[in-house]
């Protein structure tokens, strides 16, 4: 399994165009560039095995005050695999690799039990529930190497 970057630009990324789902994430990989730069590693990803796109990945941004937030999803038929919690672990991995002093960070609907486990087996803690804009009460989590 491995993370395939989302380049900065549309026409940079034509190869993802595969269908409906993987042609939205680059688009939405790109509008969030235009937010927050593209800053390499801490860039959207598509999750590739055996040439097959099989999750998506990111991490949301550069750090701010030695912080950065991941999230992570998988592809219809990859659900219940361990391919997120795989994924989970890929980009924590990446992180600390790039900047052991980065504090990591995730946010789940607390309905999202799944999203839950997955954060758990990759040694997070829910420390906070906080309102997003989009999303309303979202669990905050930390990684416990971050604490």
């Amino acid at each position: 399994m491995e993370l395939v970057p989302i380049r900065e630009y549309m026409h940079e990324n034509e190869e993802f165009k595969i269908d409906d789902e993987c042609t939205e994430i680059v688009e939405m990989s790109v509008e969030f560039y235009e937010k927050v730069g593209y800053h390499p590693p801490w860039i959207c990803y598509f999750v590739m095995e055996e040439g097959k796109i099989i999750g998506s990945a990111a991490i949301k941004g550069k750090p701010i005050n030695s912080t950065i937030e991941i999230a992570y999803g998988t592809m219809d038929g990859y659900r219940n695999r361990g391919v997120g919690t795989e994924i989970c672990r890929l980009l924590v991995e990446l992180s600390t690799r790039t900047d052991a002093s980065v504090k990591i960070t995730a946010r789940t609907l607390p309905e999202n039990k799944f999203s839950c486990r997955v954060l758990e087996r990759n040694n997070f803690l829910c420390i906070d529930v906080a309102n997003d804009p989009e999303d309303g009460d979202v669990l905050e989590w930390m990684h416990r190497d971050s604490l």
